[in-house]
């Protein structure tokens, strides 16, 4: 098995052809603009945009994002060829166009042009008591990263306390304060707990999830299912231009804190919500 194409492949896939579950939620709420409306042109030109990008393999977006992998590999398994296969994967995808260069150094503000530098792209390995390697991807989009937004409870200005109400109302107030510029309707993930680092690692993870999977706890699939309702009555719509779709689905996660700090995080994806997954096994590659 080939590494290097495996982990290839797995970039183009998220690159360029959007998930089924995200298409066809995307498609139901094209279904619930008014006709004619800004909202339903903008819907229009989405679902137009995807059928493009899978049919001629180019990129659904012009950013594509930060590369996020999250790696699962059995016990004893060597990350070093692992990371090796992806960098160079990266590299030849950005090569062949299915990656913007999207990776600059803060320093300098030189940019790499191949996606590859410190922490880019970012990798986060697992052990597990599996014999399979499981590999995630996301890519990220900068302009949804920005609208992103962490809060420490108790937060007074919007009396928003240390409960499972006060995740509820600083949600709101980040959806709110990003308007249109996350590319709405988007994807909104939820880190409850853990430190500043964490809550915003819980939150980006809780987009591997389906469409529609709500969170094993009942107290946060309650909590997911409320304000998916309540942030589409914010009349923000798509793009900001008013509509019905401001949300497509909300994912919430929970880990335990200190006691002195109450940290919740909230992870923006816009209507490109690209993520793809493979599986490897006894060098069989299965791409999800």
């Amino acid at each position: 098995m080939d590494m290097e194409q495996a982990f290839l492949e797995l970039i183009r896939r998220a690159a360029t052809d959007l998930s089924p579950d995200v298409e066809t939620v995307l498609r139901n709420a094209h279904g619930r603009e008014a006709a004619g409306s800004p909202a339903a042109s903008v819907m229009e030109t989405i679902l137009e945009n995807v059928r493009q990008a899978r049919e001629n393999s180019t990129p659904i977006c012009q950013d594509t994002g930060s590369l996020v992998f999250y790696v699962d590999h059995p016990v004893g398994g060597h990350e070093p060829p692992l990371r090796r296969a992806i960098d160079k994967a990266a590299e030849a995808a950005t090569r062949r166009q299915y990656l913007r260069p999207n990776a600059v150094d803060p320093v300098d503000g030189r940019n790499s042009g191949n996606n590859i530098g410190v922490n880019a792209p970012t990798v986060h390995f697992h052990q597990w008591e599996k014999p399979e390697t499981r590999v995630r991807l996301m890519l990220k989009g900068g302009g949804s990263e920005n609208v992103g937004a962490q809060y420490k409870l108790p937060h007074a200005a919007i009396k928003a306390g240390r409960d499972l109400d006060g995740v509820r109302r600083v949600v709101i107030d980040a959806v709110l304060n990003a308007q249109g510029l996350g590319c709405a309707p988007g994807f909104i993930g939820i880190g409850i707990g853990g430190g500043r680092d964490t809550s915003y690692t819980l939150s980006k993870e809780q987009f591997f999830r389906r469409v529609g999977e709500r969170s094993p706890r009942p107290e946060l699939a309650e909590l997911e299912t409320r304000l998916l309702g309540e942030l589409n009555q914010l009349g923000i719509g798509p793009m900001g231009f008013g509509g019905a779709a401001t949300v497509l689905d909300v994912f919430a996660g929970a880990q335990h804190r200190h006691p002195a700090t109450f940290y919740v995080s909230i992870t923006y994806t816009c209507w490109a919500f690209r993520r793809k997954s493979m599986t490897i096994l006894n060098g069989e590659v299965t791409h999800d």
